[in-house]
């Protein structure tokens, strides 16, 4: 048997860990791997390299995808599904694991419509794949943030100020508040806005004027962080510091947890398709691995708003003053 697996869409940190958990699984139960460069444009274009355990030795720890990945328009039209489908056909790629988001899961299902046997692996910073608890690259994200947030609290609660010092943080996130939410709680970040909930414009206003400092975290689909030090500035008067992290959020080294579970999914995808599956995305569902159905079309994912109240109702304990503690271990 030969398995194609390719990554596509955008890139998350630990794809090259399950690329190397799926060559490592298909060597080990005698299965030839082939590998698909640029996701399903290089798949178009014939992009084809054989992989091997010694190709993969050293990518667990690399970020982004050996195999690169881009987005393709022609995919998604009726010819182009076609050509994919035969350019499978002649390589003699019987199965195919794509490693990637929506997009990809959408694109993989429709390949398993034509016959050919599919897997799908979630790797996503944004945790938007509906029915897993998790995806690949969504821990590396959050830990990101919360460096980036536990930096600027260094600074924020050292440089004391005639005014109120405010740091507005923007964060991945277009239509689901995953990250912000996570980050937020993990972070004690004073305010989290996310998409779901309308801001409090008015009452983050007052508690910035009372404050020594606040932190402002922001997704960038409940406005972005320009807009909302612009708010800020319009009602207070102060010049917030704004920092958008972009795609810092996408690059680096994976964490632990998220090798740990591009692993788990690598290895059950092929045993997926060894026992015949198809037509299925490999999750997490109360902590363990599961087949789960690819998403239908317009089904999102929903935040989970308890983290995001938790983080909400815990910065809000000791929010106004942010009075100074000095704990002085001087020798007597």
């Amino acid at each position: 048997m030969r398995i194609g697996v390719l990554t596509s869409g955008g890139d998350a940190p630990g794809m090259n860990a399950a690329i190397r958990a799926v060559v490592l699984q298909a060597a080990r139960r005698g299965v030839e791997v082939i590998g698909i460069r640029r996701g399903y444009e290089g798949l178009l274009a014939g992009e084809f390299c054989p992989l091997g355990p010694a190709d993969v030795r050293d990518i667990i720890g690399k970020g982004g995808t050996f195999l690169k990945c881009t987005r393709s328009p022609r995919f998604r039209t009726e010819a182009g599904l076609e050509e994919a489908h035969s350019r499978l056909q002649k390589e003699g790629i019987e199965a195919l694991v794509v490693i990637g988001g929506d997009g990809s899961f959408r694109g993989a299902a429709r390949l398993a419509a034509l016959g050919i046997q599919v897997v799908g692996i979630p790797g996503t910073i944004d945790n938007d794949i509906p029915g897993t608890e998790t995806t690949i690259g969504f821990d590396t994200a959050v830990s990101v943030v919360v460096e980036t947030i536990d930096r600027i609290k260094d600074t924020a609660t050292s440089l004391v100020t005639a005014e109120p010092r405010v740091f507005v943080v923007e964060v991945m996130g277009r239509d689901l508040g995953a990250i912000a939410a996570y980050s937020g709680l993990a972070s004690g970040a004073d305010w989290t806005i996310i998409p779901e909930v309308p801001c409090d414009l008015g009452t983050m206003c007052s508690s910035i004027e009372r404050s020594q400092y606040s932190v402002i975290l922001v997704a960038e689909g409940a406005g972005g962080a320009l807009a909302v030090a612009q708010e800020i500035k319009a009602r207070v008067g102060i010049e917030p510091r704004v920092s958008i992290l972009g795609h810092l959020q996408r690059g680096g080294v994976p964490t632990p947890a998220d090798r740990v579970l591009a692993t788990r999914l690598g290895v059950a995808a092929v045993d997926f398709l060894l026992t015949g599956g198809s037509g299925k995305y490999m999750g997490i569902v109360r902590g363990e691995v599961q087949a789960i159905d690819f998403p239908a079309e317009g089904v999102k994912k929903d935040t989970d708003l308890g983290l995001y109240w938790l983080a909400m109702h815990f910065a809000s304990a000791g929010r106004p003053e942010h009075t100074l503690t000095y704990c002085l271990n001087v020798p007597a």
